[in-house]
């Protein structure tokens, strides 16, 4: 199967959004570790607690910032792709649009990954809620 110049040029939007909810993500995240830090310092009978939430932090954020990293990969392979294409190196072509296909792939397993263990995270959050609430009545 041949490719043309248009096929790469199909995942540009997709890309380009993924990418900015990636980052809308990661900044959210940092903004919560900032939060957390300042809560940590003032709350030390919290701090058991807070340090557990700050390490699931940084295990998302660096999820995050793999799957930003493979989703620019990608960008750049399809960016690539098409200048191969451009030049003549149609095969070699075919190749790099492959692989900006599997970094997609892997981007979007990550972001998977991520977003199980913020459901986690928060399905944790609101159990401790529950039973403090029925401990409370």
């Amino acid at each position: 199967m041949s490719l043309d110049i248009s096929t790469p040029a199909l995942l540009f939007p997709a890309i380009t959004l993924l990418l900015l909810a990636f980052t809308n993500r990661f900044v959210a995240l940092a903004t919560l570790v900032r939060g957390l830090r300042v809560r940590y310092k003032e709350a030390p009978e919290m701090r058991k607690t807070i340090f557990g939430q700050i390490k699931n932090l940084r295990l998302r954020l660096l999820l995050i910032r793999n799957m930003q990293a493979l989703g620019i990969a990608s960008f750049f392979c399809c960016v690539l792709s098409m200048v191969l294409m451009y030049l003549g190196r149609q095969v070699v072509a075919d190749y790099v649009f492959g692989a900006s296909l599997f970094l997609l792939l892997g981007s979007l397993l990550l972001s998977f990954i991520e977003t199980q263990i913020s459901t986690r995270a928060i399905s944790l959050e609101l159990r401790d809620l529950e039973e403090n609430s029925s401990s409370a009545s």
